[in-house]
């Protein structure tokens, strides 16, 4: 109980700032792979197993799968309402969107490979959206504040806590539609608008939504695989994907 308490506590939130500061040290083309990676589903999916067992684990990643389909609306909202009000009501606004789409998400029943179509599919509308605001070029992105990392520290724990405390209560649709909400991801919108406008906001969704891509397909392995290999290895193969899809992912941007 106290080792699972420990990841709970410990696993996410460390990976989160890790990777973090590895972006700002080794600069963007890492900080690109990273984004991709699922450094807060992942350990939320694996406590998950080790409390629930495989067969929530398999329909908790697949309603992850599905998850994503909000966080490409959660982009366009959030972009969209900068360009007219300040950060809070963006933010007010994108996760309530959020949470709507998740609520009739959970009304749906597909298989993972289904889902993760659905997914691919709205990243890919919300991406083109993103395309068409118009932006600035900033030459210097500002420093971070110093509650930044510990902001992403804390509000990953507290989701990480809140999933796995309540999944029992919840069930696998709902613990898994709501694994991928935007916790990090909004704190740092709301930095980015604060101190870059609108224009970091955009630029910073531009090449996140991509990347969402990876994270759906990183649930949708957990989903297909865990029936197959068993938890434990099915999120080590999803880990994998999601590793070499983040790098192809930049190997192409770089050709670009």
């Amino acid at each position: 109980m106290t080792g699972v308490l420990l990841l709970k506590l410990l696993l996410a939130p460390t990976l989160v700032v890790a990777s973090t500061l590895a972006g700002r040290r080794w600069g963007p083309r890492l900080a690109g792979i990273l984004i991709v990676l699922p450094v807060v589903a992942g350990p939320i999916l694996l406590i998950i197993y080790l409390e629930q067992g495989p067969t929530y684990l398999t329909a908790a990643a697949t309603a992850a799968t599905l998850g994503v389909v909000p966080l490409a609306a959660y982009a366009v909202v959030f972009a969209t309402v900068a360009r007219r009000h300040g950060w809070l009501v963006s933010l007010v606004a994108s996760c309530g969107v959020v949470l709507a789409v998740d609520v009739l998400l959970t009304t749906v029943r597909v298989p993972p490979v289904a889902a993760l179509g659905l997914a691919v599919l709205a990243l890919a509308g919300a991406g083109l959206l993103l395309r068409r605001l118009p932006i600035t070029t900033n030459d210097r992105a500002p420093a971070p504040p110093g509650w930044d990392l510990p902001a992403r520290a804390v509000a990953t724990a507290l989701l990480v806590l809140l999933l796995t405390g309540l999944a029992g209560r919840l069930g696998p649709v709902w613990t898994g539609v709501l694994t991928p909400f935007p916790i990090a991801l909004s704190v740092v919108c709301a930095f980015t608008t604060a101190q870059s406008g609108v224009t970091g906001l955009v630029a910073l969704l531009r090449g996140v939504v991509p990347g969402l891509n990876g994270f759906a397909l990183f649930c949708c392995v957990a989903a297909v695989a865990t029936p197959l290999l068993g938890g434990a290895v099915a999120l080590i193969a999803a880990t994998v994907v999601a590793v070499l899809f983040a790098v192809g992912l930049q190997a192409v941007a770089a050709r670009g």
